[in-house]
């Protein structure tokens, strides 16, 4: 891309980073514990049996051996935790790029893919699935007739991203995006006796996400707009989903960090009112990047947009926006791009 891509807000981010990091990597166990984990001491059975949280409820794990997995974030938490034998298949719509993109693509290739559509219950059912691994309204789904409540009836057991709970219906959870990953890979740990291996992995996750804050650039924050698609009206990140924290830990401000939602769609006039300075860019599906930009740079109200005007433009991969181990691949480019972005020089 051409040039397309904070005193107090930056240092802000930076200690709120370092203190993640100020969690010893030798407290996995304790981390466990603030997860509600709870092993099972008895033989046989039950000492595959372990109690943790799903979003704002205890439930009991057997060590599934069959999990199906929905979209990118999903099994890569797997593969980072080096859990890819029991993953069974997994469930990818056309919106995800290619998994032979991925960090983790061989371990996609050991693994079968069930379906290219959405997640539904005859598919989990038909694969004999133990545990579905998904996020609430992003694989789950009460209108699908897909979730915890009725996989629980059919004895599949389900695991939910925690960054997905702040609405989940009666059991709700509101967690910071990048601690909703933590969670989920001590909880995933506890699940799957892994826990030694999950503490590594965070904490080796909580040392990038600190390393992206201490470089943030000095002077006042630049205003940033997410970008994920829409016309009549942009479709964009609340404060409840990754994007918004990628931007604040690399030193930036959401211009709509105010709502809390998750993805969410907002009037035009807004986006003209906050004068964002750089616009990140959702790359995914069937419309390229490139054409999200072309549409923004034509479109006759943004037009005195400094974003639009100075050609500041960030493109952010699909799978650096949802709940998995890329959103800290996503903090460290745009940290990149930001600082390039004030020093005044090309970026992206």
């Amino acid at each position: 891309m051409t040039r397309t891509d904070t005193t107090t807000a930056a240092r802000r981010a930076a200690r709120r980073a370092a203190r993640r990091v100020l969690v010893p990597a030798t407290a996995g166990t304790l981390l466990l514990a603030g997860c509600g984990a709870d092993v099972a001491d008895d033989d046989g059975d039950a000492a595959n049996t372990v109690t943790v949280g799903r979003c704002g409820e205890e439930v009991e794990y057997r060590r599934p051996e069959r999990a199906v997995v929905y979209e990118a974030g999903s099994a890569d938490k797997m593969f980072a935790l080096g859990l890819t034998d029991a993953v069974h298949g997994y469930v990818m719509p056309p919106a995800n790029p290619p998994v032979e993109e991925s960090p983790w693509a061989e371990e996609y290739a050991r693994v079968e893919m069930l379906s290219d559509d959405l997640l539904n219950r005859e598919l989990v059912v038909d694969a004999r699935a133990d545990l579905v691994v998904a996020g609430w309204q992003s694989g789950f789904s009460d209108e699908r007739g897909i979730t915890p409540e009725i996989l629980d009836g059919l004895g599949i057991q389900s695991f939910m991203h925690s960054e997905t709970c702040y609405n989940y219906p009666g059991h709700p959870m509101e967690v910071e995006p990048f601690e909703g990953l933590y969670t989920d890979l001590e909880r995933m740990g506890a699940i799957f006796g892994v826990e030694e291996r999950a503490a590594e992995v965070i904490d080796g996750l909580r040392e990038r996400v600190a390393a992206v804050a201490e470089q943030a650039p000095e002077g006042p924050p630049p205003r940033v707009f997410l970008y994920d698609s829409g016309t009549d009206q942009p479709f964009t990140s609340g404060n409840q989903a990754p994007p918004n924290e990628i931007i604040d830990v690399a030193g930036g401000e959401n211009i709509f960090s105010g709502l809390t939602d998750r993805w969410t769609s907002v009037g035009w006039e807004a986006v003209v009112e906050a004068d964002p300075e750089v616009i990140v860019i959702l790359d995914y599906g069937d419309q390229p990047a490139e054409e999200k930009i072309a549409f923004l740079k034509s479109f006759p109200a943004l037009s005195e947009v400094t974003a639009i005007r100075e050609d500041n433009f960030h493109i952010l991969d699909y799978n650096e926006a949802i709940s998995g181990p890329r959103i800290v691949d996503g903090a460290e480019g745009f940290g990149a791009y930001l600082r390039t972005f004030r020093s005044g020089g090309p970026a992206d």
